[in-house]
């Protein structure tokens, strides 16, 4: 992909100049054929042949002479030096323009143009990583000896608030293309709208569940009329990042694993032509597990395999083969590790594993996308779940036991596939870059502490209804709910007995400030004792991640779920508090409120440290394993100085 930054030339522009000159000379032969001629047909064709070259020469000097012209800038990199360039196929008559075919298919190969092209991609998701970060991880990938880059696009994160979209910072997806273009890499992207991901409900907006009737992932006009108006912000972004506009995006994915869900046949068929009428052109994709693919292929686009072993990859492929003949074939997830839950251990997949099921997969003659190259992180409470039998929510870490740590550091993976890549196209891969630095800091011992109730007297006036309300119908954030954090019910009883309800997903009960216990998935009910007299019930209630695959996503609503019971019978008048944890919910909390952490600790409460980097800051991580306080005691809020 030759790309070029600019700068001046005084004599190129001369020479274009005098070029244009004598093109004129010569023309003026040419304009007047003689009328009775019996070449008149050939010597008009031969004006409009010339008056086309005057016209590119034409615009080429203008260009030139208003602009700077084309060629590396000095001490620029290759990969950096050829993002910017004079767009010629403005310039050019399109008889004189290079053809632009794309990526398609020719009986079992992928073509690029006109030769076959086999993809060795890697997944990074440019909202797991920080921006600062995107550069080195991608120059890793490419010094894999990978050529192409994949990556989900999330819809809860770009449209936080119905019609609010945020494609800034962290999220700045076009950025993260181009960038990739920057470096020399080919992207295929997974728009979704649903992208599974380990991310919350799949990457879908929590406040579409505001609606009760909602059916997520089907032709339902509550979810088709958004998903319209998150396409037509989203794609007039990503038509221009097309191969055939001159951007690196050579394919693009039709939804996620659709046939293991197929809860409406007309769904598929309506994304696909939702994207078509927004000005996508390039090679669509289907990608699905071993559990649906027979029921996720869609007339007119490529399907493609997700898998970790070689047995799955032989019997997929013969699926493959008998669903739509004799096409390319692509592993568009190969598996290198796997996601953790909270309470289990950490997943690794053996690295001579991996070498020999991803040597099989090339040896098939099949493209691959490693997934995932680089995990990165599930920042603030992004993290989704699984729910089969047992809830179990993902951890923050995204590392994913992948080819790169979640810190960006080399693996054996790394220099195993490394090897593999290089000896199979025969072009060594450039040289891998430096590791980042790393510090280990001095511990970290929170100063300062805010007990959740006094904190309470300086957040917003609570919420009033006669019923609980879930988490994603709340009053709040210009009437979009609230999608991550906690919530707190508030009620007064007066008397004891059994305290039934259905929390989601789990909630620390509190009889003034007092902890008695837990209600969650199995424990539904929980004695309250004898009380005299005015109590205050308090639930705390902590939204884990709502699931991100499986059949249940449209039952995904968070915080108190219906009534709450006391003896079977529904308690009423709540305040009701929401705790979203985000950077404005802790603005409000200026240093005057916080007081010196106590001997005797009221929880559940806010802890302030200080962490010191120096001037020049490392890489590091936080390690809480001292904090073994109850549940919900101890969110920590670390200033870096």
């Amino acid at each position: 992909m030759p790309k070029w930054s600019l700068r001046r030339r005084p004599g190129r522009t001369l020479g274009l100049l005098l070029l244009l000159v004598l093109s004129f000379l010569v023309l003026r032969r040419y304009l007047n054929p003689k009328v009775g001629s019996c070449d008149r047909e050939g010597a008009l064709s031969l004006r409009v042949f010339m008056l086309n070259v005057l016209s590119v020469l034409f615009l080429a000097a203008a260009s030139a002479c208003s602009s700077p012209a084309v060629g590396p800038s000095p001490g620029s990199s290759n990969e950096e030096s050829h993002l910017s360039r004079l767009n010629w196929t403005s310039v050019l008559p399109l008889w004189l323009q290079r053809q632009r075919l794309g990526l398609r298919t020719k009986g079992p190969n992928f073509m690029l143009e006109d030769s076959t092209f086999q993809i060795l991609g890697g997944s990074i998701h440019y909202f797991r990583v920080p921006r600062e970060y995107w550069r080195d991880r991608l120059l890793k990938l490419k010094a894999c000896g990978l050529n192409t880059l994949t990556t989900y696009v999330p819809w809860n994160l770009h449209e936080p608030e119905r019609g609010k979209f945020d494609f800034s910072g962290n999220l700045d997806l076009e950025a993260f293309i181009w960038l990739a273009a920057k470096i020399g890499l080919w992207v295929i992207l997974r728009p979704g709208p649903y992208i599974c991901s380990e991310i919350d409900l799949g990457g879908l907006p929590s406040w579409l569940l505001q609606d009760p009737d909602m059916k997520l992932r089907t032709t339902y006009p509550g979810f088709t009329k958004a998903v319209d108006l998150y396409f037509d912000h989203l794609m007039s972004r990503v038509v221009p990042l097309q191969y055939k506009h001159g951007g690196p995006i050579i394919a693009v994915q039709v939804e996620n694993e659709y046939g293991s869900y197929n809860g409406d046949h007309a769904y598929m068929p309506y994304i696909k032509k939702a994207l078509e009428d927004r000005g996508i052109i390039e090679m669509l994709l289907t990608s699905d597990n071993k559990d649906g693919l027979e029921k996720g292929v869609v007339d007119g686009v490529l399907a493609t395999i997700n898998l970790q072993s070689q047995q799955e990859l032989v019997a997929l492929n013969s699926i493959l083969l008998s669903i739509q003949g004799i096409q390319p074939k692509m592993v568009m997830e190969y598996w290198t590790g796997w996601f953790d839950s909270w309470g289990g251990s950490h997943n690794i997949l053996d690295s001579s594993e991996v070498l020999q099921t991803v040597s099989a997969i090339i040896k098939d003659g099949s493209s691959i996308n490693l997934y995932m190259f680089h995990g990165g992180t599930n920042f603030g409470f992004i993290n989704g779940a699984m729910h089969f039998g047992d809830y179990k929510a993902d951890v923050t870490s995204y590392d994913y036991d992948a080819i790169l740590t979640e810190a960006g550091d080399y693996t054996a993976k790394y220099t195993k596939l490394r090897e593999l890549f290089g000896t199979f196209s025969g072009v060594p891969p450039p040289p891998p870059p430096e590791l980042t630095a790393k510090m280990v800091y001095e511990p970290v011992t929170p100063s300062f502490y805010l007990s959740l109730w006094d904190a309470l007297l300086y957040m917003d006036k609570p919420i009033t209804s006669e019923i609980p309300i879930n988490m994603e119908n709340l009053p709040v954030n210009n009437g979009n709910g609230q999608a991550f954090g906690y919530v707190l019910y508030e009620t007064t009883i007066f008397s004891s007995g059994v305290l039934s309800g259905l929390v989601r997903d789990r909630g620390q009960v509190f009889l003034n400030r007092v902890s008695i216990g837990f209600l969650d998935y199995t424990t539904t009910k929980i004695t309250i004792p004898l009380t005299q007299g005015y109590t205050i019930l308090r639930i705390l209630v902590e939204n884990r991640g709502r699931v991100n695959y499986g059949n249940n996503i449209d039952s995904q609503r968070k915080g108190l779920i219906g009534n709450l019971y006391l003896n079977n019978k529904p308690l009423k008048n709540f305040k009701i508090y929401s705790l979203d944890m985000t950077k404005q919910f802790f603005q409000r909390f200026d240093m005057d409120k916080w007081s010196v952490v106590p001997k005797e600790i009221t929880f559940p409460a806010f802890f302030l440290g200080t962490l010191s980097v120096g001037i020049y800051p490392s890489d590091t991580f936080l390690k809480l394993e001292v904090c073994r306080t109850p549940f919900f005691s101890c969110p920590l809020i670390f200033l870096g100085l």
